[in-house]
């Protein structure tokens, strides 16, 4: 059975919304009706205008660490006993310059909020999703988690963890009609790098992917039920060559991008 339909609708929850990739999501499926539950570390003031003004039959604002277990009870308090139709997963940030350099107190949040809240949270609306036998996650992987990230390590490895659960996930999931998709962006031009100490970079202050045009490929993806998308045509080359260049060449690759300036 075809699983492409032709747009979002039902309860939609939005995670990483304040700003950047959540943001043009929450536009995207305002535009749809949904109804929205929006979640993030930040003030989400914006992200409820936007779907106000977008159309969004419905808007709830969870303002949480996704990091810990208090602000994901949040955002389960917030879901109740509904199953979402849509989940977005979205929160995420990064980390630069070298791993030894790193406070270990960063280094745990990253880990935290890639990758044990965004499996908790596949978890806890997954087995929702599975006993209905009906719903549709997107989780903004990248196209880093192909790439051994030095001076970005942590947050590549935790994309590499993101991107591989997704399929994995799918696979399990096959039978069902929950449908699992991985946005993987490269560069997109987000609070992203200054939030990750990483202005002072050769990709820092390259040109970066539009975060509305990265956010319609994503969706795209959720609608049509492709497994992935790797938002961009450089990006696409990238991640065609990750799989062909050795990962010692990728790592210096990586290195020249992301090691700050007056390393």
């Amino acid at each position: 059975m075809s699983k492409h339909i032709d747009k979002l609708s039902g309860l939609c929850v939005i995670t990483g919304a304040s700003a950047g990739i959540g943001l043009e999501l929450v536009k995207l499926a305002a535009r749809d009706g949904c109804e929205l539950i929006l979640a993030a570390d930040r003030d989400l003031a914006a992200a409820e205008a936007a779907a106000r003004e977008g159309g969004a039959s419905s808007v709830k604002t969870v303002e949480a660490d996704l990091a810990g277990r208090e602000g994901l009870q949040a955002l389960v308090a917030a879901i109740g006993d509904r199953t979402p139709d849509v989940l977005m997963a979205n929160a995420g940030h990064g980390l630069g310059d070298a791993f030894l350099d790193q406070e270990w107190s960063d280094i745990a949040h990253v880990i935290h909020t890639n990758v044990t809240g965004t499996t908790w949270l596949l978890h806890n609306v997954g087995r929702k999703m599975r006993a209905a036998n009906k719903g549709r996650i997107l989780v903004t992987g990248s196209v880093a988690g192909h790439i051994p990230g030095a001076f970005q390590l942590v947050y590549n490895s935790t994309k590499s963890y993101i991107d591989y659960f997704c399929f994995g996930l799918r696979n399990e999931l096959k039978e069902t009609d929950v449908v699992i998709s991985c946005l993987m962006p490269g560069p997109t031009d987000t609070d992203f790098f200054e939030r990750a100490g990483m202005e002072n970079t050769n990709v820092g202050e390259s040109d970066k992917d539009d975060p509305a045009m990265v956010a319609r490929a994503g969706y795209k993806a959720i609608l049509t039920g492709d497994d992935h998308t790797v938002a961009g045509f450089m990006n696409k080359v990238q991640d065609t060559f990750a799989g062909i260049i050795p990962d010692t060449v990728l790592a210096q690759m990586h290195r020249r991008m992301a090691e700050p300036h007056d390393a």
